[in-house]
């Protein structure tokens, strides 16, 4: 099925959101769309999918106008939608996940499960996308559950499927598995709309590639012969750095010290067994890993965020193992978490909230316990226009904001403490290539100024791009350090998959 959208215009208060897009998706073809956050391209996904109605232009499938009042007039015409953040049903089954609204019944209306799980299987085995019909969605791999949602558009007959930042929460190796699931895809027909930001899965996964910037198509670009620079300066209208400049810095003294970190969950099984590393000021530690293998509670740990089974946490030799977050916080510790909607954030406060949300209570924005409305304006209205948070309205609802000035909204709250160390956890995931250019120069000036700085990211270009020494997570222990000049990423890759005799252990 070949998709046309004709002059799409959309409007909001005070924003034009699309402005008259005209673009085409040849049949049984990939096509990335690619822009900043905030380029538009959600919009016009969300109008292709009947959430939104355009204000002025065309909708054409296989040369026919379609009208779509609702989602389920866009099913109905055969699109489908796999959004960045999956709606899956954790308690329910693969089964009953995928056959959710358009169940096969029973008399009375009771769900037919044994019809549900012979539907599933068909689909997968149909399109090679293996999955156990009768497993829990809350005991999937990301991955897993990715192929979940592609069952469900499949089972309501979908021949058009959008992708939303399909790679945004992947391993490099599940981002490997659904590449393939993408060609297998194609090749039964199936044409695709592939939305991103990572401009080299674009080079290698699309047939045509068009650029949105402000609303509007600024550009397309043929995949066989493009280059990532081109790709990011039509995204962005300026040149950009797809490599990180680094001073040569030496270590200082130990800032961050962990020694023999040891935690377990409810049932006493080890999620970090005995690591042990230190972060030098003037320095920046990258943690490479699989999603799953330990970063996450490692993070927490540190942070204060989880109580530790055994073991110590140090800033500059004080013993802070255990303590809360707001006393790492008053202590010196800078933390940008890797959830930023549900953890880094508050949606429903306003953007000038959120950047005094762990220094409320504190001079200047405190006194006699209550709040200096002047003093936390000056101070958000500065740091917004210092991070480059867009639009720079301190009181808008931080829910507002895309994901890539939500990560700089966040980063201007962290980064605006002179403190000895931060620590950033996927601290550029699902963001656009301007807004990770800038993340990353503001963490390098932060590495120049003397801090301790640790990296937890799954995205090892990152990984080799900041850091200087790298260190790798499997099964809940840091089994090898590299100095990043001295590695490859085949081996830390190697590593991360906990194949160190392949790697070369040393």
């Amino acid at each position: 099925m070949e998709l046309e959208l004709r002059g799409i215009t959309k409007r909001f208060p005070g924003v034009l959101a699309n402005d008259d897009i005209t673009l085409t998706v040849r049949s049984g073809t990939v096509l990335a769309l690619i822009g900043e956050n905030g380029a538009g391209k959600s919009t016009l996904m969300n109008i292709l999918s009947g959430r939104y109605q355009a204000d002025s232009g065309q909708i054409l499938i296989d040369g026919e106008i379609r009208s779509f009042d609702g989602p389920g007039d866009s099913i109905a015409a055969g699109i489908g939608m796999v959004y960045q953040h999956f709606m899956l049903v954790p308690v329910f089954t693969v089964a009953e996940n995928v056959v959710l609204g358009v169940e096969p019944t029973k008399p009375l209306g009771v769900l037919d499960k044994r019809v549900a799980r012979e539907q599933v299987m068909d689909i997968s085995e149909r399109y090679g996308l293996v999955v156990d019909p009768d497993a829990l969605i809350e005991t999937l791999p990301v991955g897993i559950q990715q192929r979940v949602e592609i069952l469900k558009v499949l089972r309501r007959g979908a021949k058009i499927l959008v992708f939303d930042e399909p790679t945004a929460v992947l391993t490099p190796q599940e981002v490997t598995e659904f590449f393939g699931i993408v060609a297998e895809l194609k090749a039964r027909g199936s044409t695709i709309i592939f939305i991103t930001h990572k401009l080299k899965e674009a080079l290698a996964i699309a047939d045509d590639i068009t650029v949105l910037r402000g609303g509007k198509v600024v550009g397309t670009a043929d995949p066989k012969v493009a280059s990532v620079e081109e790709l990011a300066a039509m995204m962005v209208g300026r040149d950009i750095a797809t490599k990180v400049v680094k001073e040569t810095v030496g270590g200082g003294e130990k800032v961050l010290v962990v020694e023999n970190l040891t935690l377990t969950d409810d049932f006493e099984r080890p999620l970090l067994k005995s690591v042990s590393f230190e972060v030098r000021a003037g320095e920046i530690v990258g943690i490479a890993g699989v999603q799953g293998n330990g970063q996450t509670e490692l993070v927490e740990a540190i942070t204060g965020v989880l109580p530790v089974s055994s073991g110590g946490v140090y800033i500059n030799g004080e013993n802070v193992t255990n303590d809360s977050p707001r006393e790492h916080h008053s202590i010196g510790m800078a933390h940008v978490p890797e959830d930023r909607t549900h953890v880094g954030m508050v949606g429903s406060f306003s953007v000038r909230e959120n950047l005094i949300l762990d220094s409320y209570y504190s001079p200047p924005f405190s006194r006699r316990g209550r709040l200096n409305g002047a003093s936390i304006s000056d101070f958000a209205t500065e740091l917004v226009e210092r991070f480059d948070v867009r639009p720079p309205l301190i009181d808008n609802l931080a829910s507002a904001l895309s994901g890539g000035n939500a990560q700089k909204m966040i980063v201007a709250r962290e980064f605006s403490r002179d403190v000895p160390v931060v620590i950033c956890a996927q601290p550029t995931r699902g963001i656009d290539v301007g807004s990770i250019e800038y993340i990353h120069e503001q963490i390098v000036r932060k590495r120049n100024d003397g801090k301790a700085i640790l990296i937890v990211s799954t995205e090892l270009d990152e990984i080799f791009s900041l850091a200087d020494r790298i260190l790798v997570m499997y099964n809940g222990a840091i089994i090898a350090e590299r100095v990043t000049t001295e590695t490859t990423p085949i081996e830390i890759g190697l590593l991360m998959a906990g194949r160190a005799a392949e790697a070369g252990a040393r």
